[in-house]
């Protein structure tokens, strides 16, 4: 069969940019490691980009025409020339070992087999263009897809592990969709796993940035060969809610990238010279061409290196600092938010609106200092403190009057309070007007909720564990848990148009069930808090 035309190549390309594209922001914000510079979904966009417009070059060929192994070569050059960053360097190093291992095999179908041999060949490429590896990172998660690939050609069907040359192109496109399908779903796993495998990744809260945008590429990769445009669902993640640089990398500057041309390059001595100058270095290529990448303070002397030995052109140098400051900037805004909470449901609900959660345990009661250094791990300008207790309040405020960074509390004294108020937070807006805001929103706010009785009523109105409602502070109802759930948000539903509630660890009455208590005419928005002491939480507007 001949080779097809270099447009269906592209068709692949291009829909794997843009699967990366529409989530480059995600994959960016995700980046802390080696420097939480925010860059790892450019760099990575920017690589396969330059693989982009090295296939219009070639646009209306055949790869009969142009010849695979100029074609591949050709690819590997662009990726290269193309590449920034430690993700874009590694990307390209990715793309040249598959693109290798395909130059090697003129004439045969690309199969799972021939897919399989790329990918284990461009893990090595990859694992050998670092010095000194980083397990946790892109370099991880691409080798455990290219072990997946391997372990499926063990359980495939000899006809789907070697096709024929007459194989039509919708059954070859079929097959690599099946396999590098479930590849992905490896590549996933590998990326949740990522926070287990390296510290900073763990203390941030976040999955490898480059391993989330290698497995984005190749869910668009796959959507291009199912040919209806569906890409596999990929997992979203969330920002980290600090920025925590590495260590080590953060001591630099400037992010250095250029290209070296000229003859007899292919070897490693620079390397020694380069990582006196600075880190994270990265020197690749071959006799002809080097890419080389290294965080440093002197830019000048890195390039000064190559003074004699080749040209050096595309040169990119990127104030690592301006781009940490953007990104916090852009994650944090010019006011941020402290918020105590505890139970998973309410640290969750709280972290998807924007705040930094200090858990307050059982009894909703972190120390001074604990508040403290949560006003100081927030990524912006000024903070405000919902302390979602009344007993938090003085405690809270002591650490505002000991912050470095402008900080106020806002009154809320419960969580379901605290929760509705962050929602009015205006991140670009200055504190003092924020804290208006949110103050504006509690005046406006009924809240309630039902808990077991610790012990029994020395009124004799109920007894140990029976449900007891309270709205604003009072106790309104009592008794079993259906009547009094229904009893307290008739109270609470006075007069307003939405009552939220919130689900508590043990709460006897599933979300579900709940239309049933909810009085006529009101609305009713329902989360899973995973509180303990409280059965439900409730808010009336």
């Amino acid at each position: 069969m001949p080779e097809p035309q270099i447009a269906r190549f592209r068709r692949v390309i291009s829909s794997a940019y843009a699967s990366l594209e529409a989530r480059r922001q995600e994959v960016n914000d995700l980046n802390v490691f080696p420097v939480a510079d925010g860059d790892t979904g450019d760099n990575m966009a920017m690589t396969l980009r330059a693989v982009m417009e090295e296939l219009d070059h070639l646009d209306g060929q055949s790869v009969d025409e142009v010849g695979r192994t100029e074609l591949v070569q050709a690819l590997a050059r662009a990726a290269l020339m193309g590449a920034r960053g430690n993700s874009g360097v590694i990307l390209s190093q990715i793309v040249r070992g598959a693109a290798e291992e395909l130059a090697s095999r003129p004439g045969e179908l690309i199969d799972p087999t021939l897919v399989a041999a790329a990918f284990a060949r461009a893990a090595d490429a990859a694992y050998d263009s670092v010095r000194d590896p980083a397990e946790g990172t892109m370099l991880t998660v691409f080798r455990e897809m290219a072990h997946s690939l391997s372990r499926q050609l063990a359980h495939l069907e000899q006809d789907k592990q070697r096709l024929g040359s007459d194989a039509p192109e919708e059954v070859q496109d079929a097959v690599l969709a099946e396999v590098l399908e479930r590849a992905i779903e490896d590549g996933e796993r590998a990326v949740a796993r990522t926070p287990e495998q390296l510290e900073v990744l763990r203390e941030s809260g976040v999955v490898d940035a480059g391993g989330h945008g290698l497995v984005l590429i190749l869910a668009g990769v796959v959507a291009a060969l199912r040919g209806d445009g569906e890409e596999p669902e990929v997992q979203h993640y969330e920002a980290p809610r600090r920025s925590l640089p590495h260590h080590e990398d953060s001591r630099y500057r400037y992010c250095t990238n250029f290209i070296v041309s000229g003859s007899g390059l292919g070897n490693r001595e620079y390397l020694p010279r380069l990582e006196k100058l600075g880190d994270s270095v990265l020197v690749v290529g071959d006799d002809v061409t080097l890419k080389v990448h290294v965080h440093t303070d002197e830019p000048e002397a890195a390039v000064a290196v190559f003074d004699g030995v080749g040209a050096v052109t595309n040169l990119d140098v990127a104030d690592m600092r301006e781009q940490m400051a953007e990104r916090d900037a852009r994650l944090g805004g010019r006011t941020g938010v402290v918020a105590v909470a505890a139970g998973d449901g309410m640290l969750r609900l709280f972290g998807e609106l924007g705040a930094h959660v200090v858990p307050g345990g059982e009894t909703l009661n972190p120390s001074t200092y604990e508040l403290l250094a949560g006003i100081h791990s927030v990524a912006a300008e000024e903070v405000l403190v919902l302390p979602s207790s009344s007993n938090v309040i003085m405690a809270a405020e002591r650490a505002c009057e000991l912050s470095e960074k402008p900080a106020r509390v806002v009154p809320a004294t419960s969580q379901q309070a605290s929760l509705l108020a962050l929602v009015e937070l205006d991140p670009q807006a200055p504190l003092d007007e924020n804290a208006e805001r949110l103050k504006e929103a509690l005046d406006g706010l009924g809240t309630g909720g039902i808990a077991p009785a610790a012990r029994d009523d020395a009124q004799n109105r109920f007894r140990k564990g029976d449900a007891v409602g309270f709205v604003d502070g009072e106790i309104v109802a009592w008794g079993g848990a259906g009547s009094t759930l229904t009893q307290t948000l008739q109270h609470l539903a006075e007069g307003a148009e939405i009552v939220t509630v919130i689900a508590g660890e043990g709460a006897p009455i599933s979300l579900g069930e709940l239309d049933t208590h909810v009085p006529d005419g009101v609305e009713i928005e329902t989360h899973e808090g995973g509180q303990p002491s409280w059965w439900w939480l409730l808010a009336a507007q």
